[in-house]
């Protein structure tokens, strides 16, 4: 059976809260304090040119920002709208220009060209947006929306359709300090299509393979003369399949509106509705040369309806002070169920049913005050933020009885078995509540840029057993901090120190039915950049370490009760570094370069024999290429794009034995787009473009500790688009 991601709970106290409102009380008064002091010395003080500290300034910086594949700014790493070349940690950002380029229709093919990110460590799995970012896993700790953590607690998670999406921000180690639960390795922030003071308006169909066809629009802009209320909504809707017969389902709807009353005040009100379906279970085999699926894909789904509701409050202060909130309900239910294999005679295999169900729901808010001050020559951007997240769950699974219908022959596969769903015969519950207390300083004085931040949290979450009554309540609490140090060259070139630490509380159980202990970690980053201002041209270099403690570890074991328990896997130690360069050159070419280097050992595990081992399925390579080539205006072929990409992984090991190795593998994309209005004004608007994933149809198989999955095959698609 494929192991199940874990989750996490969380239970604030009362005394706990109140010590946190008034904590940011506090804040408040020194903030307005502190802006008022600054009033009354404007003129002897040097402020930030570069931060962007209002949410209609961010807006606007972004979406030119997104006109390039070279972007300049970032609204992640510090929660502040601030130039990539004074963030003294590392950070990737994926534009929509980048992602229309290389045709990107998911999170995977999204952010694979990014340094420091791995893909695939489980083969071809798309329940999951399995990132990977140095050698840590993202898929449960690193998921972001709009700066808001999507939650995973037991088994499902929040599938990100990214159409729906403006750009990706990739911060690379430890941000805890700003968003709590956070894993070492870093966050994917996904950045949603909101409105803008522009019209916009798109439609698109596309086709390929298998059997591949979707429909989408994106209409936007101002809904009044005044341009104080604007609008923007997004719609999907796509049926399909993808290797090995497993399906690709998916219809979304996703509005927002804004209304600016005044120029120091906005409201942006969204919503996200999507229901999706894939396979439970995508794992296939190698037989007689033949790639054979565990399952069936007739009998086999795995449905995931999910709902979010929020909004983003800002205002400024007539001295200066920026409050922001933003808040969100978020629901996710899904419904799963699949054919596991059993024993054996012969070549022919027993198959019984499994059946999965999960539904979550998630509250969510952030409060942040933002101030900008002088004290002498250090001028200062102060954050100071309050959330909170309250997590429920009901997690359902049932086992049924092999049945002869269900048999398979590997000498005579056969498939369109169907059958009833199994009852759910194991219940749990869960509700993790979470307080975090948080600060950050941004300073500049001179060429130099410091940032220093600190955070506690307070963790309470409650598990539930409903099939036994049995309780497990477990408290968590943790001070996190980062600290960076930028100078900036005249010359543009940046070189920067940082630290960071990190904190996951644990929601995964272990073999007596307890919570494990929270996961921690820190890192110690060193880099380099180059972006000279007002130029589409990027290069940024980090060497790092990083030790994590307490990571949940799978436990396979047929004695325990029907569920699924993890361990402590101890800690692990990464060292490496990344190179990653982005240029638009004069003459239509333009690159995407990245490379990593990333050499994981365990240190430290209750099983001593494997301490100075690899951890399992962590590259020690991994190497990109993207280029793009725009024919110019003024030859026959003006509107024609072309472009192609290079992927290289090294082997890395099945087990954290280190036994078996993965091979190696090399993977090439490319793409071909033609814009018809450049040559023909008539059609100004229209665009037609295919794009080719894995060419070679490489469908190499990788193992992670017991489980294997083969790569996804060749994906050929095409793309008509029309926008005015």
């Amino acid at each position: 059976m494929r192991k199940i991601f874990p989750n996490r709970p969380v239970r604030t106290s009362l005394r706990s809260l109140s010590a946190t409102t008034a904590l940011l009380a506090i804040t408040i008064g020194l903030l307005s304090n502190s802006a008022t002091a600054q009033t009354a010395t404007s003129e002897k003080t040097t402020r930030l040119q570069k931060i962007e500290v209002s949410a209609a300034q961010a807006a606007t910086s972004i979406a030119e920002d997104n006109d390039t594949i070279a972007p300049s700014r970032n609204i992640t790493a510090l929660k502040t709208d601030t130039p990539l070349v004074e963030t003294p940690r590392s950070v990737s950002v994926v534009t929509r220009k980048e992602l229309e380029e290389r045709g990107a229709q998911d999170m995977i093919q999204a952010t694979r060209y990014a340094a420091g990110v791995t893909t695939g460590a489980f083969g071809f799995d798309p329940r999951f947006d399995q990132i990977y970012i140095r050698g840590f896993e993202t898929t449960t700790t690193g998921d972001f929306r709009d700066g808001l953590r999507q939650p995973y607690m037991n088994y499902g998670t929040f599938p990100t359709e990214i159409y729906g999406l403006d750009r990706i921000e990739i911060i690379k180690g430890p941000v805890s300090v700003l968003y709590g639960a956070a894993g070492v390795g870093g966050i994917v922030n996904r950045i949603s299509k909101m409105p803008q003071d522009d019209t916009h308006r798109e439609v698109e169909v596309q086709y390929g393979t298998i059997g591949r066809a979707q429909t989408a629009f994106d209409f936007g802009g101002p809904a009044t003369a005044e341009g104080d209320f604007l609008y923007r909504i997004v719609g999907l809707l796509r049926n399909g399949e993808t290797s090995y017969d497993v399906a690709d389902d998916r219809y979304l709807l996703q509005p927002s509106f804004t209304w600016k009353p005044d120029e120091a005040t906005s409201l942006t009100v969204y919503g996200l509705g999507q229901k999706g379906e894939s396979d439970a279970s995508p794992r296939v085999f190698e037989y007689g040369g033949k790639l054979l699926r565990y399952s069936d894909p007739e009998y086999d789904h795995q449905k995931v309806r999910q709902y979010q509701a929020g909004f983003k409050l800002e205002h400024e202060f007539d001295n200066g002070l920026i409050f922001r909130q933003h808040a969100r309900v978020s629901d996710m239910d899904l419904d799963a169920r699949y054919l596991e294999f059993g024993t054996a005679t012969g070549n022919v295999y027993e198959r019984s049913p499994v059946a999965i169900t999960d539904n979550q729901r998630t509250y969510q808010i952030d409060n942040q005050l933002l101030a900008t001050f002088d004290t002498g020559a250090i001028s200062h951007t102060l954050l100071t933020g309050l959330d909170y997240t309250w997590i429920t769950s009901d997690f359902g699974l049932g086992f049924g009885a092999s049945d002869p219908a269900y048999r398979f022959d590997l000498d005579n596969p056969t498939f369109g078995i169907t059958g009833p769903t199994p009852a759910l015969t194991s219940f749990s519950g869960r509700d993790l509540r979470q307080t975090g207390i948080y600060a950050e300083d941004q300073a500049e004085f001179g060429n130099w840029r410091a940032v220093a931040g600190l955070r506690h949290d307070w963790v309470d979450q409650t598990s539930t057993n409903k099939n036994t009554g049995a309780v497990d309540r477990k408290d968590d609490g943790e001070v996190t901090g980062q600290v960076g140090l930028l100078y900036l060259f005249d010359n543009d070139i940046a070189p920067y120190a940082s630290y960071g630490t990190s904190f996951v509380p644990s929601t995964q159980l272990s073999a007596d039915g307890t919570v494990l202990d929270p996961t921690t970690g820190e890192q110690i980053e060193l880099g380099i950049k180059y972006q000279p201002e007002g130029e589409a041209y990027s290069l940024s270099a980090a060497v790092y370490r990083i030790v994590e403690t307490g990571a949940p570890q799978y436990v396979a074991d047929a004695s325990l009760p029907v569920g699924y328990y993890y361990k402590s896997s101890g800690e692990v130690t990464t060292k490496g570094f990344e190179v990653e360069a982005r240029r638009e050159f004069d003459n239509g070419f333009s690159l995407i370069a990245a490379y990593t280097y990333n050499d994981a050992e365990i240190t430290g595990n209750v099983n001593p024999a494997l301490i100075g081992n690899v951890p399992s399925t962590k590259p020690r390579n991994i190497a990109s290429l993207w280029v793009n080539y725009l024919v110019p205006d003024d030859t026959q072929l003006a509107g024609l794009s072309l472009g192609g990409g290079i992927r290289a992984t090294s082997k890395s090991f099945t087990s954290d034995d280190n036994t078996a190795e993965n091979g190696g593998a090399v993977y090439f994309d490319a793409s071909i787009a033609y814009d018809f209005g450049v040559k023909n004004p008539d059609l100004n608007g229209l665009s037609l473009a295919v794009s080719a994933t894995n060419i070679g149809d490489r469908r190499e198989e990788v193992c992670t500790d017991g489980y294997c999955y083969f790569g996804q095959g060749r994906t050929v698609l095409g793309t008509l688009k029309y926008k005015w």
